[in-house]
């Protein structure tokens, strides 16, 4: 058991106490708890490993997933300490039903938070609104985020290092402020814990008909679609999208959840657009190690628009064009495959016939225009490219500022 994170806990519970348990000062509690003696100054990580591994004393241990892996340090009826280990996690934008303060002991990530406007119940489970980007940061060693439960702490982390370990003090949990939603960027907020057997099973049976090649697939889904309330219409919108757009029948998908549900549907492809989006950076990020790479991922994930994105480079590479600085992570981000060249999901147009020794200069260029807020008029070997970065994880940088 250690022997920093006993001390660590009784020195929380003393002053929680002195409170009254009051879930409202238990935040700025934990946070200065944790500034007086920072666990990345005092505690040796190998040996807190080892010890967990070696010593069969420890905190009774939780049966969540979250974290690669959690580890509980102190325990108490109305709070705990956990440590969080991260390798190629990044978490959903989530909000809270506890509360208390996060510490990162090892690593860095970028930390954006988020508000929810113009929200709307369709169900307990289910909402939507507008999901608005407010900051974001870069959280190195020893910085400390306070966290208050519900909509008003609403925010994710992308963990730039492997490990990153954060070590969270937090309650066990603060009645009234369920469930626990994440955001859909820009429209929708769901609960990740509720579970409709039902349409988990049809989105099972809908995944076998998708694998036997059924040709009654899509005509299934449209009929399902039209008929189903708009919680569920979604979900089966979104479980489906990717085979509807191969067998071309996405728009006529879009068209029913439409019709059925009239001004309600409107933002909902564009979320679904999204999460795709998000989807394949998170996929990324585990096979990329770098910390400046993922910073950068983190970057195109996150940022709300191209100034913004820039400023952030600019931030961390002061004496650097943060263009050029763009630039060299694509360059550094490129591969020459059997199919050609490739920047993270974006190829070079197989259609665009040029040597092949000059495609790296093209892409670049377009991107270089675009970053200078530029219009990349030229050829259609211009234009093609254009399109081609439009619809991958670049379109970040490739449509105009708003």
């Amino acid at each position: 058991m250690n022997a920093f994170f006993q001390d660590l806990g009784r020195t929380v519970l003393t002053r929680w106490k002195r409170e009254n348990f009051s879930l409202e000062v238990f935040p700025a509690l934990a946070a200065d708890a944790l500034a007086e003696r920072l666990p990345s100054e005092h505690v040796a990580l190998s040996e807190l490993m080892r010890d967990f591994l070696l010593e069969d004393e420890q905190p009774t241990q939780t049966h969540s997933g979250f974290g690669q892996p959690e580890l509980v340090v102190f325990e108490h009826p109305r709070f705990y300490i956990q440590i969080l280990f991260w390798l190629d996690g990044t978490t959903d934008i989530h909000q809270h039903e506890f509360s208390g303060a996060f510490h990162v002991l090892s690593g860095s990530s970028i930390h954006a938070h988020y508000e929810f406007e113009n929200a709307r119940s369709i169900t307990p489970h289910f909402r939507t609104g507008d999901v608005r980007m407010k900051q974001m940061e870069l959280l190195e060693t020893g910085s400390i985020v306070p966290i208050t439960s519900g909509r008003s702490c609403i925010h994710s982390l992308f963990h730039l290092d492997t490990p990153s370990v954060t070590v969270v003090v937090r309650t066990q949990h603060d009645p009234g402020t369920g469930p626990q939603f994440n955001y859909l960027p820009p429209h929708v907020a769901l609960d990740p814990v509720f579970n409709d057997p039902l349409t988990m099973r049809r989105k099972q049976l809908l995944d076998v008909l998708e694998q036997l090649d059924d040709p009654s697939y899509a005509d299934l889904v449209l009929r399902m679609i039209a008929e189903l309330d708009f919680e569920r219409g979604f979900f089966v919108l979104q479980h489906t999208m990717n085979p509807l757009q191969a067998l071309d029948a996405w728009t006529a998908a879009l068209d029913a959840f439409s019709k059925k549900h009239g001004t309600l549907a409107a933002g909902m492809a564009a979320t679904l657009e999204e999460a795709t989006r998000r989807d394949i950076i998170k996929q990324m990020r585990a096979s990329i190690t770098e910390p400046e790479h993922r910073f950068f991922l983190a970057l195109l994930m996150n940022a709300p628009d191209r100034h913004h994105l820039l400023e952030l480079v600019a931030q961390r590479h002061p004496e650097e064009d943060p263009v050029d600085r763009v630039i060299q992570w694509a360059g550094e981000l490129t591969e020459v495959t059997d199919d050609g060249l490739e920047i993270l999901d974006a190829s070079f147009p197989l259609d665009v016939e040029t040597d092949i020794n000059e495609h790296a200069e093209l892409i670049f260029s377009v991107l270089r225009t675009c970053l200078q807020n530029g219009n990349p008029a030229g050829d259609d070997a211009v234009g093609t490219i254009y399109t081609r970065l439009a619809h991958s994880s670049w379109q970040l940088l490739i449509r105009p500022t708003p």
